[in-house]
């Protein structure tokens, strides 16, 4: 580790980072500098100066630009500058990204204990402890908290004290709404067939042949980000209940391929 950077945890880069960044976790080419002018003064540097300033431009720029697009996200940063304890709950959104939304849910409902539609502070703890168990990395209570209070500043965008569906989803890092890459109303009946195939594939996780819990979960919400791309857990819950009060015909709390078929208006056979 850098000499200069030792002082730096996690707390202190959150502070300094949230003063230029506002909205979408990165900074902007014009940032830079007063981002490093910034740190260095937090940090109680003496030696602020413009060469000091275009070194620590020119390592961390050119290294943590991978879009090559003049902007720094808070990810790559991270990485370069922190220990990897400190680091490690910036980073693991990326070294474990999702790409079903079925998975998403099925952590949502785990850590939403009480099915406020909310995840509190406190379930959010449970969620990290169970992250480090999972990457074998021990962390102290003392620790667990500063991260969860860390967590929460970063990620609690209304400053509510809770994480809704949409502060998880950044969290995780959760991949394109798999339902963007189909236009049902669009083709032939032969081409809707086949993709409602691959839809019912994507969300049947268990491969039953029918959808229950969270993979009903994981279709409402991509459903529902489709004409409402900022959603909240009740808004799921609600509309969960509509669709299956609409397609669970057989009454058994799961929805069946046909059910689903009928549901979107479509025959397979």
């Amino acid at each position: 580790m850098d000499r200069l950077l030792e002082c730096l945890d996690a707390a202190a880069f959150l502070q300094i980072w949230q003063h230029f960044d506002v909205d979408d976790g990165s900074i902007e080419g014009n940032q830079i500098d007063d981002f490093f002018q910034h740190m260095l003064e937090k940090l109680g540097r003496e030696d602020v100066t413009k060469d000091r300033i275009r070194t620590l431009r020119d390592r961390f720029v050119s290294a943590g630009d991978a879009a090559a697009d003049g902007r720094l996200q808070i990810q790559e940063l991270a990485a370069m500058m922190l220990p990897e304890e400190e680091n490690f709950l910036l980073l693991f959104r990326r070294e474990a990204p999702l790409d079903n939304s079925v998975e998403f849910m099925r952590i949502w409902r785990n850590y939403d204990s009480d099915s406020s539609g909310y995840i509190s502070a406190v379930e959010l703890k449970g969620f990290l402890q169970d992250l480090f168990l999972q990457h074998r990395k021990s962390v102290t209570p003392e620790k667990l908290e500063d991260y969860t209070d860390s967590m929460m500043k970063m990620f609690d965008k209304n400053k509510d004290g809770r994480l809704d569906l949409n502060d998880l989803a950044r969290i995780l890092a959760l991949k394109e709404n798999f339902l963007l890459k189909f236009k049902m109303d669009a083709c032939s009946l032969e081409d809707r067939r086949r993709d409602f195939e691959k839809i019912f594939a994507h969300y049947d996780v268990s491969q039953t042949g029918e959808l229950e819990g969270p993979e009903v979960d994981g279709f409402v919400k991509d459903m529902m980000e489709l004409v409402k791309p900022s959603i909240s857990g009740t808004d799921l819950d609600k509309f969960r209940k509509a669709l299956m009060g609409h397609c669970d015909i057989n009454g058994d709390g799961k929805i069946q391929k046909n059910e689903l078929a009928l549901c979107l208006g479509l025959k397979l056979s």
